[in-house]
């Protein structure tokens, strides 16, 4: 019985923390390799190889119309299109060899600066596009549940409590900010953190100014990992929840919406951890990735599709940033050669791509760090070795 036990929750832990994991992550980055790879096809560029993931190539074929190599690659943990031109997978530096007129027609190099900038672009583009209009088809087909800003009930103790918050309020406006549904209070409630939240409180015919300090606390996660929230005290009226069905036209723009909210939370939250004001520890990587997917496989279809289309917005967002490696360092180069009439010097990009390169492998590093000491089996090993 106890191994019977034991194999069950191997295999659970197999399908919800790597297969799930795995799955989603090849969407995601399929969907941003096929943007690169459509634009160039459109620029009349020759792409040489498609790959999902890195390393060694598992199982691969080649289009005979194109030439292009597909492959699935040994290491899953991204994938890379190569162009015709380029010395490496990166595309960092072009070939040395002499080439043909035909071959410099069909080589990413030799391409105006502008069809360069348009593939690279292209990545983060599909990205947002499969994003936005994913989350446009959840509106459609299953509708937006959408909860009034009311309070269903006051938690004692806390800092809701204290400012002489009731069950009935409905709050309209935070820090300035309006307040439309339910959603709106969590969103700001955890941007806010650590300062006091003015609010605007309708009470029946009344309006009150209310200043509310939510405390910041450390909680278990679903996974028994460690984090900390700011809390207000505060829970929603149950009965105040409605699905509000949506056409194509009002879902799409309710995506957009909602894209614009996420993308600006994500800027707001890395100012904080730049300032001191938010905790760095609250940078994950791939295993804190996997916990979330398999939290979303365990929620249903709906949250695998979800949480899908937010690693997708993450991703086209975080390849913007004008880091030498990702794509916005490549846009970087891309406008100074605009704008100077010819490309940076090749010492300036190669130490530009090197800095870029430390760069990402210490956030590499250190997101993994915060994965690894907010697993409960680290503080095991701190008691085990204290």
């Amino acid at each position: 019985m106890e191994l019977s036990s034991l194999l069950n929750s191997v295999i659970h832990g197999v399908w919800y923390y790597v297969v799930i994991f795995l799955f989603i992550l090849t969407v995601v980055v399929f969907i941003h390799e096929m943007g690169h790879f459509l634009v160039a096809r459109w620029n009349g560029i020759r792409v040489d190889v498609f790959s999902i993931g890195f390393g060694p190539e598992v199982w691969g074929w080649t289009d005979p119309a194109t030439g292009t190599r597909w492959r699935f690659s040994l290491v899953p943990l991204g994938g890379y299109v190569k162009f015709f031109g380029d010395a490496d997978a990166a595309s960092t530096t072009g070939d040395d060899r002499p080439m043909t007129d035909e071959e410099k027609a069909v080589a990413f190099q030799f391409k105006r600066v502008g069809q360069r900038a348009a593939v690279v672009f292209a990545g983060p583009a599909a990205n947002f596009i499969f994003a936005i209009l994913g989350l446009a088809a959840m509106f459609v087909i299953l509708g937006q549940p959408v909860t009034e800003p009311v309070i269903g009930a006051v938690n004692a103790g806390t800092a809701a409590e204290a400012a002489g918050l009731k069950a009935g309020d409905r709050i309209t406006r935070i820090n300035g900010q309006a307040v439309t549904r339910f959603q709106d209070i969590q969103r700001i409630v955890r941007l806010e953190i650590e300062r006091p939240l003015d609010l605007e409180v309708r009470r029946g015919e009344t309006v009150l100014s209310v200043t509310a300090q939510p405390r910041v606390i450390q909680r278990k996660g679903v996974f028994g990992d460690m984090e900390k929230v700011p809390i207000l005290g505060i829970a929603a009226d149950p009965t105040r929840t409605t699905v509000i069905s949506h056409g194509p036209i009002s879902g799409l723009v309710e995506s957009l919406r909602e894209t614009e909210g996420m993308v600006r939370s994500t800027f707001i939250g890395i100012g904080q951890m730049i300032n001191g004001t938010r905790d760095t520890d609250e940078l994950g990587g791939p295993i804190r990735i996997a916990k979330g997917a398999a939290e979303a496989a365990q929620l249903g279809v709906a949250s695998v599709v979800f949480y899908t289309i937010l690693l997708s917005l993450n991703l086209g967002l975080i390849n913007l940033f004008p880091i030498p490696v990702l794509d916005g360092g490549h846009l970087l180069f891309y406008a100074f050669e605009a704008i100077l009439g010819r490309p940076l010097g090749e010492r300036a990009q190669e130490y530009g791509f090197r800095i870029g390169l430390f760069l990402v492998l210490a956030l590499m590093v250190f997101a993994t760090r915060n994965d690894i000491v907010s697993l409960p089996i680290w503080e095991a090993v701190k008691r085990l070795f204290s």
